[in-house]
């Protein structure tokens, strides 16, 4: 590995940027991912640093030399109380160190969400992480996505364990809300495309998949895709953090970022705009090959009705 690396991936190990980096590789980019414990193994020609966003002494030596920089961390799994200081003070610790080791860009992966009306704690803390990294002495690239189709994905595990084991479905307004998925091999197409394309630097983009539904009509495309069928019970509302306690203790999903999830489920998530279709021509992913193939890699997990 030369000692120049062009690029760092946060959250390597994640769900988006364990999927980036193949991707990234494939279209022959050094790559540095960070990680937060030395017991994991980074792939195959990509570059292992040990450190932490919330410990600013240990991005130094991840940064240095690095051009372009994937932020694609968050800190939903802290708790309601605690993940939106945290991931403020996460933000800030990377822009002063990216700053310090004159990094040139950083793309951000961030949530839909109206701006003018009432976010969410999760989304709004997604907007909190997009004004910090924009203040930084380089240029950011921001993409917002809604809930992401990808097996690993915290949306769409929750999504499919509802769907697959769950006779019974909760039903109120708020499933009534219009989001707009998209394929996790869109969104990776878009953040590779954008670290390849410099027109795209200091912009925001909406990132979308083809069609708008409901929350209600997702769940029922899920189920029809799955070969399960749901019945859905009217209630006058729907506790995000009571559901979040039940998949927490029946399944290997964290009960504090399922209720910051369903916290948002009143906020439509929506492209308002569609630039980046036009600068990164691409075939958009149709909503249930999507689910197809985000089911077929999840295979094995859940099976079981509770």
């Amino acid at each position: 590995m030369p000692a120049q690396t062009d690029i760092l991936i946060t959250g390597a190990n994640g769900f988006i940027g364990s999927g980036l980096i193949p991707v990234l590789l494939a279209r022959g980019k050094r790559l540095r991912g960070l990680y937060r414990r030395s017991g994991q193994a980074a792939p195959p020609g990509v570059e292992m640093v040990i450190g932490d966003l919330l410990q600013p002494e240990s991005l130094g030596p991840a940064l240095a030399g690095i051009d372009c920089a994937y932020y694609l961390v968050h800190s939903l799994g802290a708790g309601r109380e605690h993940f939106r200081e945290l991931d403020r003070l996460a933000a800030a610790n990377f822009a002063e160190a990216a700053e310090q080791a004159g990094v040139r860009r950083v793309i951000y992966l961030s949530g839909l969400g109206q701006r003018a009306g009432e976010l969410s704690e999760h989304l709004a803390s997604r907007s909190d992480v997009e004004a910090i990294l924009a203040k930084g002495h380089f240029q950011t690239t921001i993409l917002r996505a809604a809930i992401i189709l990808g097996a690993g994905g915290a949306s769409f595990e929750l999504l499919r364990y509802l769907v697959m084991t769950q006779p019974l479905l909760l039903d109120s307004a708020l499933l009534d809300t219009f989001c707009q998925p998209i394929a996790l091999d869109d969104v990776l197409h878009y953040l590779a495309g954008c670290g390849d394309d410099p027109s795209t630097a200091g912009e925001t983009f909406d990132i979308c998949g083809p069609e708008v539904l409901s929350y209600r009509e997702l769940l029922e495309r899920c189920a029809k895709v799955s070969g399960n069928v749901n019945l859905f019970v009217p209630v006058p509302r729907i506790s995000p953090k009571l559901v979040g306690l039940w998949v927490g203790l029946f399944s290997r999903q964290n009960s504090a970022v399922v209720e910051a999830l369903l916290e948002g489920l009143g906020t439509p998530v929506v492209c308002q705009e569609r630039r980046i279709q036009a600068l990164l021509p691409h075939r958009l992913m149709p909503l249930d090959e999507a689910i197809t193939l985000a089911l077929h890699a999840g295979r094995g997990r859940d099976h079981h009705r509770t």
